[in-house]
């Protein structure tokens, strides 16, 4: 018999698990719960592309799920749990992927939940949002992190686990605490850091504009994320209040030590303190996903000249290839690569990097 899995909420991160799992051997049945009447644009157009073959209005018909995925914001998730433990079967397993855990996991101990909750985190992810931006390879070899409570059965996790491999993600298990310490340091802080970066910029006086030109290179990469969604991240930071103010506490600290030693002159302790970054941020794995959205981008030299960017274009184009942005660098704060390239996948990528080299194109990835 076939599994069944209920989703509530049904954009990016919904939409890609479910079409994932489309495409395992024994295709489960998926329903979503829709809240109003009508069924939104996007849930119409995954019931037409056969991803969804059901969608209710009526939460007890996710009775009979085996799993059911909360894929709204995380406060959302955590409303819908009241209505969920009226009518979950005794077997049936419910999960989240919110990057917050400790709030939700509160609530599961509240209500009595706990032998059927395993809160999970796929840290994978866009700039762009709802089911039409979903794809199914979005969870491959992204790190998919399991929460599971401590009365839950070893057999439900394991069962999620070999879901989660199968959905070609790596699962990996941590208590609530130790995951919203961990995403507070590696992905909220760094948000909040680029957000606010941007703003001293934005908030420089006379000379913004000028800064705003010349911006480029490390400037772009490192506030890249700061383009993502306001509302979610303002969810997130009101949900995961202590381990961000904690890590910010501690973030601040470590610029006051650089401040320090800029103002001492001290030479070796600057030296020390770019070099075992660069040496810690080199061992860091590039082949995983991880919580921040990895841009598929190379760098290409090519002369400056009329229709040099339209012939590059042309080559790609003839072989299939999609090009997400494509433009000249004109501050080059790095000197490798004038042209800059974007794909939207790490396939397209890869693809153009080959293309271009067997037509004498010297290409560069930055890791």
């Amino acid at each position: 018999m076939s599994k069944q899995y209920g989703f509530i909420g049904f954009g990016l991160i919904g939409g890609s698990i479910a079409r994932a799992m489309k495409e395992l051997t024994d295709k489960p049945v998926i329903k979503a719960f829709q809240h109003t009447p009508v069924p939104s644009h996007s849930l119409t157009l995954a019931l037409s592309d056969g991803i969804l073959d059901a969608v209710t209005t009526d939460l007890t018909e996710f009775a009979d799920c085996d799993m059911i995925f909360l894929c709204a914001p995380v406060q959302k998730n955590i409303e819908y749990l009241t209505q969920l433990k009226k009518i979950i079967s005794p077997t049936g397993i419910i999960t989240d992927v919110g990057s917050v855990k400790g709030n939700i996991h509160n609530e599961i101990c509240r209500l009595g939940l706990e032998a059927q909750f395993i809160g999970g985190h796929p840290m994978t992810g866009s700039e762009k949002t709802g089911y039409e931006n979903s794809n199914v390879l979005l969870l491959e070899n992204a790190y998919y992190i399991l929460t599971p409570t401590e009365k839950v059965s070893e057999k439900a996790l394991e069962n999620y686990r070999t879901l989660v491999t199968e959905l070609g993600s790596i699962p990996i298990v941590l208590n609530p605490a130790e995951h919203d310490r961990i995403t507070a340091a590696i992905s909220h802080v760094p948000h909040i850091i680029a957000a606010q970066l941007v703003n001293l910029i934005q908030h420089a006086g006379p000379l913004e504009p000028k800064m705003k030109q010349l911006a480029a290179g490390g400037f772009k990469d490192i506030t890249r994320i700061a383009s993502s969604s306001p509302e979610i991240w303002e969810s997130i930071c009101l949900s995961n209040k202590e381990s961000i103010c904690d890590m910010l506490t501690a973030y601040q600290d470590s610029l006051e030590d650089a401040k320090q030693m800029i103002l001492s002159d001290k030479k070796e302790e600057l030296f020390h303190m770019f070099d075992i970054a660069g040496n810690y941020r080199d061992a860091i794995p590039a082949k995983a996903k991880g919580m921040l959205v990895t841009p598929y981008e190379l760098f290409a030299d090519i002369k400056d000249e009329t229709g040099a960017i339209a012939t590059l274009a042309t080559m790609l184009s003839v072989q299939g290839i999609s090009i997400k942005n494509i433009g000249i660098i004109h501050n080059r704060e790095f000197e490798q690569g004038v042209l800059h390239i974007e794909f939207y996948d790490e396939q397209a990528k890869m693809k153009s990097k080959q293309v271009l080299e067997n037509h004498g194109y010297h290409i560069y990835v930055r890791e």
